[in-house]
């Protein structure tokens, strides 16, 4: 792996360390139970609207386990 690649993966998993990362990520998943509740929808523009926040929310939420499955699968194929 270059020095340039590993410093990507080392700077993901410095944050995800990160106390504040950990607050974020339940607050992102604590909104994202909110978000989803269509009792709140007004119209099909707001459904739309929900729908990508929530796009954006499961992104964010799923960085961390993303990244650690890209770092794992790149370190065990380079030492194939």
């Amino acid at each position: 792996m270059d020095k340039e690649t590993q410093e990507y993966y080392d700077n993901y998993f410095s944050l995800f360390r990160q106390k504040g990362w950990t607050q974020l990520m339940q607050d992102f998943g604590n909104n994202a139970m909110s978000i989803n509740s269509v009792e709140a929808v007004k119209d099909a523009n707001d459904m739309n609207f929900r729908k990508g926040q929530l796009n954006i929310l499961a992104y964010l939420l799923n960085l961390e386990p993303a990244i650690t499955n890209s770092y794992e699968e790149l370190t065990e194929n380079h030492d194939d």
